[in-house]
Protein backbone atom coordinates (compact mmCIF):
# COMPACT_ATOMS: atom_id res chain seq x y z
CA UNK A 1 0.00 0.00 0.00
CA UNK A 2 1.27 3.36 -1.48
CA UNK A 3 0.53 6.96 0.57
CA UNK A 4 2.05 9.48 -1.73
CA UNK A 5 3.51 12.92 -0.55
CA UNK A 6 0.11 14.64 -1.47
CA UNK A 7 -2.33 11.92 0.38
CA UNK A 8 -2.65 14.10 3.53
CA UNK A 9 -3.62 17.15 1.49
CA UNK A 10 -5.98 14.73 -0.68
CA UNK A 11 -7.81 13.44 2.31
CA UNK A 12 -8.22 16.61 3.93
CA UNK A 13 -11.34 16.72 5.87
CA UNK A 14 -11.56 12.96 6.35
CA UNK A 15 -13.21 11.63 9.71
CA UNK A 16 -12.98 7.94 9.37
CA UNK A 17 -10.46 6.81 12.05
CA UNK A 18 -9.34 4.25 9.61
CA UNK A 19 -8.50 6.60 7.09
CA UNK A 20 -6.41 8.62 9.36
CA UNK A 21 -4.70 5.72 11.07
CA UNK A 22 -3.25 4.55 7.25
CA UNK A 23 -2.75 8.13 6.24
CA UNK A 24 -0.61 8.73 9.73
CA UNK A 25 2.84 8.08 8.61
CA UNK A 26 5.94 9.33 9.97
CA UNK A 27 7.24 12.33 7.49
CA UNK A 28 10.80 13.65 7.84
CA UNK A 29 10.72 16.34 4.57
CA UNK A 30 8.28 18.67 4.12
CA UNK A 31 7.68 21.43 2.02
CA UNK A 32 9.16 24.45 4.61
CA UNK A 33 7.37 27.21 3.05
CA UNK A 34 3.66 26.31 3.82
CA UNK A 35 3.86 27.58 7.79
CA UNK A 36 1.53 26.36 10.08
CA UNK A 37 -0.13 29.10 12.21
CA UNK A 38 -0.39 29.25 15.64
CA UNK A 39 -3.93 28.87 15.84
CA UNK A 40 -3.88 25.13 14.11
CA UNK A 41 -1.47 24.13 16.60
CA UNK A 42 -3.56 25.18 19.52
CA UNK A 43 -6.20 23.15 17.85
CA UNK A 44 -4.10 20.46 18.11
CA UNK A 45 -2.98 20.44 21.81
CA UNK A 46 -6.55 20.96 22.43
CA UNK A 47 -7.19 17.40 21.16
CA UNK A 48 -4.67 16.14 23.02
CA UNK A 49 -5.87 18.39 26.00
CA UNK A 50 -9.13 15.74 26.17
CA UNK A 51 -7.22 11.97 25.78
CA UNK A 52 -7.42 9.63 29.15
CA UNK A 53 -4.40 10.94 31.66
CA UNK A 54 -2.73 8.91 34.02
CA UNK A 55 -4.75 9.26 37.84
CA UNK A 56 -6.01 12.08 35.60
CA UNK A 57 -2.68 14.23 36.61
CA UNK A 58 -3.05 16.14 33.40
CA UNK A 59 0.89 17.08 34.06
CA UNK A 60 1.70 17.31 30.10
CA UNK A 61 2.29 20.98 29.39
CA UNK A 62 3.06 21.48 25.29
CA UNK A 63 5.22 24.45 23.76
CA UNK A 64 4.50 25.42 20.79
CA UNK A 65 7.38 26.48 18.38
CA UNK A 66 6.13 28.16 14.67
CA UNK A 67 8.04 31.11 14.18
CA UNK A 68 10.87 31.01 11.68
CA UNK A 69 13.79 31.86 13.61
CA UNK A 70 12.84 29.34 16.47
CA UNK A 71 12.35 26.49 13.96
CA UNK A 72 15.83 27.33 12.79
CA UNK A 73 17.15 27.46 16.18
CA UNK A 74 15.48 24.09 17.62
CA UNK A 75 16.49 22.25 14.28
CA UNK A 76 19.85 21.58 15.07
CA UNK A 77 19.08 19.96 18.61
CA UNK A 78 17.42 17.00 16.56
CA UNK A 79 18.70 13.64 15.27
CA UNK A 80 17.04 12.61 12.57
CA UNK A 81 16.09 8.77 11.03
CA UNK A 82 18.56 6.55 12.94
CA UNK A 83 18.04 3.58 10.54
CA UNK A 84 18.81 6.41 7.93
CA UNK A 85 22.80 7.12 9.21
CA UNK A 86 24.01 8.62 5.80
CA UNK A 87 21.00 10.98 6.00
CA UNK A 88 22.09 14.25 7.97
CA UNK A 89 17.87 14.89 7.83
CA UNK A 90 15.73 17.43 5.71
CA UNK A 91 17.88 20.30 4.19
CA UNK A 92 16.77 23.86 4.06
CA UNK A 93 13.66 23.99 2.35
CA UNK A 94 12.28 20.58 3.37
CA UNK A 95 12.77 21.02 7.22
CA UNK A 96 8.92 21.20 9.10
CA UNK A 97 7.30 23.96 9.40
CA UNK A 98 6.20 23.69 13.54
CA UNK A 99 7.14 21.87 16.04
CA UNK A 100 5.36 21.01 19.46
CA UNK A 101 7.37 19.54 21.94
CA UNK A 102 5.91 17.65 24.63
CA UNK A 103 6.81 18.42 28.18
CA UNK A 104 6.13 17.09 31.73
CA UNK A 105 5.08 19.74 34.59
CA UNK A 106 7.20 18.37 37.21
CA UNK A 107 5.22 19.60 39.76
CA UNK A 108 1.71 17.54 38.67
CA UNK A 109 3.17 14.46 38.60
CA UNK A 110 6.24 12.31 37.67
CA UNK A 111 7.08 11.96 33.55
CA UNK A 112 4.70 9.47 32.11
CA UNK A 113 6.06 8.28 28.44
CA UNK A 114 2.04 6.41 27.81
CA UNK A 115 0.88 9.90 28.67
CA UNK A 116 2.60 11.23 26.05
CA UNK A 117 2.52 8.77 23.75
CA UNK A 118 -1.54 8.66 23.86
CA UNK A 119 -1.20 12.69 23.27
CA UNK A 120 1.02 12.50 20.15
CA UNK A 121 -0.96 9.90 18.47
CA UNK A 122 -3.91 11.75 19.30
CA UNK A 123 -1.86 15.17 17.72
CA UNK A 124 -0.79 13.91 14.72
CA UNK A 125 -3.64 11.82 13.39
CA UNK A 126 -5.33 15.50 14.06
CA UNK A 127 -2.73 17.45 11.98
CA UNK A 128 -3.44 14.27 9.03
CA UNK A 129 -6.86 15.57 9.06
CA UNK A 130 -5.62 19.29 8.88
CA UNK A 131 -3.91 17.92 5.66
CA UNK A 132 -0.62 18.24 7.62
CA UNK A 133 1.99 15.05 8.51
CA UNK A 134 4.70 14.62 10.80
CA UNK A 135 7.29 12.69 12.47
CA UNK A 136 7.13 11.79 16.55
CA UNK A 137 11.28 12.10 18.04
CA UNK A 138 12.12 11.43 21.02
CA UNK A 139 16.22 11.73 19.81
CA UNK A 140 16.87 15.02 20.88
CA UNK A 141 19.58 17.34 22.87
CA UNK A 142 17.02 18.19 25.90
CA UNK A 143 19.21 20.52 27.61
CA UNK A 144 19.97 22.56 24.44
CA UNK A 145 16.64 22.15 23.10
CA UNK A 146 15.57 23.71 26.32
CA UNK A 147 17.94 26.46 26.20
CA UNK A 148 16.75 27.40 22.69
CA UNK A 149 12.84 27.29 23.90
CA UNK A 150 13.25 29.12 27.40
CA UNK A 151 12.10 25.79 29.47
CA UNK A 152 12.49 25.55 33.11
CA UNK A 153 14.15 22.29 33.13
CA UNK A 154 14.05 22.18 37.17
CA UNK A 155 10.19 22.48 36.71
CA UNK A 156 9.65 20.46 33.15
CA UNK A 157 11.10 17.87 31.47
CA UNK A 158 11.20 17.58 28.20
CA UNK A 159 9.49 14.05 26.50
CA UNK A 160 9.10 14.06 22.86
CA UNK A 161 9.46 17.01 19.93
CA UNK A 162 6.39 16.73 17.02
CA UNK A 163 7.56 17.64 13.52
CA UNK A 164 5.11 18.94 11.50
CA UNK A 165 4.11 20.60 8.14
CA UNK A 166 2.87 19.40 4.41
CA UNK A 167 4.61 16.54 3.47
CA UNK A 168 7.00 16.17 1.02
CA UNK A 169 7.85 12.54 0.24
CA UNK A 170 6.44 9.77 -0.46
CA UNK A 171 5.66 6.76 2.28
CA UNK A 172 5.44 3.11 1.53
CA UNK A 173 4.11 0.64 3.79
CA UNK A 174 5.76 -2.77 2.85
CA UNK A 175 5.00 -6.25 4.35
CA UNK A 176 8.07 -7.39 6.80
CA UNK A 177 10.31 -9.65 4.79
CA UNK A 178 11.42 -12.95 6.08
CA UNK A 179 14.35 -12.22 7.79
CA UNK A 180 12.64 -10.30 10.22
CA UNK A 181 14.29 -6.70 9.54
CA UNK A 182 11.81 -4.08 10.58
CA UNK A 183 14.35 -1.05 9.60
CA UNK A 184 12.82 1.53 7.25
CA UNK A 185 14.83 2.16 3.93
CA UNK A 186 14.40 4.39 1.24
CA UNK A 187 15.17 3.90 -2.66
CA UNK A 188 17.26 6.30 -4.68
CA UNK A 189 14.34 8.06 -5.50
CA UNK A 190 13.83 8.62 -1.58
CA UNK A 191 10.57 7.06 -1.69
CA UNK A 192 10.75 6.08 2.35
CA UNK A 193 9.65 2.23 2.81
CA UNK A 194 7.89 1.06 6.51
CA UNK A 195 7.86 -2.62 7.19
CA UNK A 196 4.78 -3.90 9.02
CA UNK A 197 4.25 -6.43 10.79
CA UNK A 198 0.83 -8.54 9.13
CA UNK A 199 -2.13 -9.06 11.05
CA UNK A 200 -2.03 -12.34 11.86
CA UNK A 201 1.29 -12.06 12.92
CA UNK A 202 0.68 -9.97 16.17
CA UNK A 203 -2.80 -11.39 17.08
CA UNK A 204 -2.17 -14.09 20.14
Amino acid sequence: MGLSAGIAKEREGVSMLKDLVYCCRSYRRFYQEDRIEEGTLRELVDLARMTPSTANSQALKFRLVYEEEECRKLFPCIAWAGALPDWPGPEEGERPSAYIVICCDLSLGKNKMWDEGIAAQTIMLGAVEKGFGGCMIGSFQRSQAAEVLGIDTERFSLGLILALGRPKEEVVVVPVKEDGDVRYYRDEKQVHYVPKRALEDIIL
